[in-house]
């Protein structure tokens, strides 16, 4: 740790509204352990953040796109769950100068960007976060993934981020390290996400430039597109990465979701 530099993280997020509602396919065991990891995520940072950037898998735009809403709205992006589902509220403010700073930082490294003042938090965001910073008190902006999927862009695009670290931001990369809807809960996902996941870990723990060029050629991993037949889910772990400069990263979760291997990076 850089004195009160801030760490940054990729976490899996679940699937739609998960430790709120009873799912009844979800086994407790599995929800519970991934619910405590998100729980404590914040006691591992060396203080309390000013700010939180969060790039969520499900969000994507031509060009990288910032929310801009002093009090966003939640966006209920998941569809077919109980009623309940719809009335979860996570009412963390926005923080439009951070989103300005981010665009002076994209700007600086050769990134076009733009703002979404209407757009609320989506899953990725306000699901997770809920158990992290239940308070809702740290104001938080949310970044999208780029249209293009282009993990070297995504390294780049995290590199430029990395000042935020020094000015209190915490950078959190939401997705799932497995993620193929179909392998989910019928167990076919179990022994793919776990060929996956060995891969996976190695890569994202290894020395920095070994761990960039890996993520960049992540295709080349063994049943890389069985794993993830759109990569929307990784990518964020290409910005938390890129983000992550020369810090090594270190497995800060390892469990299951739907019967399937996931696992967390953390960095700094």
């Amino acid at each position: 740790m850089h004195g009160t530099r801030m760490p940054v993280a990729y976490i899996p997020h679940g699937g739609g509204p998960w430790p709120f509602v009873e799912l009844p396919m979800a086994d407790r065991s599995e929800v519970a352990a991934l619910a405590e990891y998100l729980r404590t995520l914040p006691t591992r940072l060396p203080t309390r953040p000013k700010a939180l950037l969060v790039i969520s898998a499900h969000w994507e735009r031509p060009v990288a796109t910032l929310m801009t809403a002093a009090q966003p709205p939640i966006l209920y992006d998941y569809y077919g769950f109980p009623p309940e589902s719809y009335t979860i509220t996570w009412p963390a403010p926005g923080e439009p100068q951070l989103a300005e700073r981010v665009r002076t930082l994209l700007s600086a490294a050769g990134f076009e960007s733009a703002t979404d003042g209407e757009r609320g938090f989506d899953h990725g965001t306000f699901i997770p976060l809920k158990l992290s910073f239940p308070e809702a008190e740290v104001p938080t902006v949310q970044l999208s993934l780029l249209h293009d999927l282009d993990p070297a862009r995504h390294l780049a695009l995290g590199r430029a981020l990395a000042p935020l670290r020094d000015e209190g931001v915490f950078i959190v990369g939401s997705g799932m390290s497995y993620h193929d809807l179909r392998g989910f809960f019928g167990g076919r996902g179990r022994a793919v996400s776990e060929t996956f996941d060995a891969w996976l870990s190695e890569a994202a723990t290894a020395e920095p430039s070994a761990r960039d060029r890996a993520l960049e050629q992540w295709e080349r991993a063994p049943v890389a597109r069985q794993a993830h037949p759109r990569e929307e889910h990784l990518l964020p772990l290409m910005v938390v990465a890129g983000a992550a400069g020369d810090d090594r990263g270190v497995l800060g979760f390892r469990g299951s979701f739907g019967g399937a291997r996931i696992s967390a990076y953390e960095y700094g």
